[in-house]
């Protein structure tokens, strides 16, 4: 299918485009009221994901809302530890909570490589009722969260600041954690190949939890299984965003993705030094920013893109949007990304 707006499809192989694309990790999501009202009708989060006519729904109220130029698929990165056989339940003010870890081989024994068709199949029926309905007005990007926050999440069994249990079991189970990895991985490259099959134009992955790994646990326990991942998905543009690992940059330049995504702590003329000229960058506004003046806004825009200027860019926050942040400041952000004339 023809898509109308592809500036984002464009920005992501590297081409030269008229400004920065512009979409918001988190975008689906709590800011808006129309969401709210959808969420309503149902149970919780893990409702709305598993249904997909009302997760299509708000996939495309950004588009029509915000005027963003793509959709993500409304998903969550935790789908893949459950459709490997290990279930979580998502606590409101908590997050997700994990009532059976994998910490040894036998906890291993308990679970496998999902099956996309079977387990996953409320996510792909999603892309393919979201592609329905936008009928080609922008691209739709899939994703998947990266193999050590997925492992993080599936060992630690919740959240942490520190994922003290999961970094341990790197140190003192080295066979087990590649066991692990290595399986999440396997699921990983089936589900976003799925996903690609239903529709997808493009793909990302989340590794939200890098920065508490240090480069060399960072480098044998993420970025080869981030790098497997790449290699396998040759189909559509790949996209990965690494959140806190600025010491893994020079390494993604080799990484056979097409666009590496910055966080807000990241200096984005170092970045570009040390991933080069080969790759497109996306990011990376404070998502705190926006709960400045309008004014302020406009200044923040204005200095990323300048500081982006002469490469290929996507423009995004350097993290999610944070729920209680006025959409109307988005609104701005959008319409400030689109007005300025981005030099490539």
């Amino acid at each position: 299918m023809k898509i109308d707006n592809d500036i984002v499809l464009r920005a992501a192989r590297g081409e030269v485009t008229e400004r920065s694309p512009v979409w918001l990790m988190r975008q689906a999501g709590r800011i808006l009221p129309e969401y709210r009202a959808v969420r309503a009708q149902l149970s919780g989060f893990i409702e709305l994901v598993e249904t997909p006519d009302l997760a299509a729904e708000v996939t495309i109220q950004p588009v029509d809302i915000l005027d963003v130029d793509a959709a993500i698929i409304f998903s969550d990165i935790l789908v893949i530890p459950q459709a490997m056989g290990c279930p979580y339940q998502m606590i409101e003010s908590k997050g997700p909570i994990f009532p059976k870890t994998i910490r040894n081989a036998s906890d291993l024994a308990s679970i496998h490589v999902a099956d996309p068709g079977k387990d996953l199949k409320f996510v792909t029926d999603a892309i393919r009722i979201t592609k329905q309905r936008l009928n080609g007005r922008v691209p739709l990007i899939g994703f998947a969260g990266a193999p050590w926050t997925i492992f993080a999440y599936m060992t630690e069994g919740s959240g942490s600041k520190t994922f003290s249990v999961a970094r341990k079991i790197l140190y003192t189970d080295k066979a087990f954690s590649h066991q692990l990895l290595d399986r999440i991985t396997e699921s990983t490259i089936a589900y976003l190949k799925a996903q690609i099959e239903a529709g997808a134009d493009m793909v990302q992955l989340f590794d939200s939890w890098a920065g508490i790994l240090g480069p060399e646990q960072y480098a044998e326990f993420s970025l080869r299984y981030i790098e497997r991942i790449c290699d396998a998905i040759t189909e559509v543009p790949v996209t990965v965003f690494a959140k806190g690992a600025f010491f893994a940059l020079p390494a993604m330049r080799n990484l056979n993705c097409r666009t590496v995504g910055l966080d807000w702590h990241t200096d984005i003329r170092t970045a570009r030094e040390q991933i080069g000229p080969g790759k497109t960058l996306q990011g990376n506004a404070d998502p705190c920013m926006l709960y400045a003046s309008p004014e302020e806004i406009t200044r923040n825009v204005a200095s990323m893109l300048e500081a982006f200027s002469g490469t290929p860019h996507i423009a995004n926050l350097g993290h999610g949007l944070y729920p209680d942040t006025d959409p109307e400041h988005v609104k701005h952000f959008i319409r400030e990304v689109k007005a300025y004339k981005h030099r490539v």
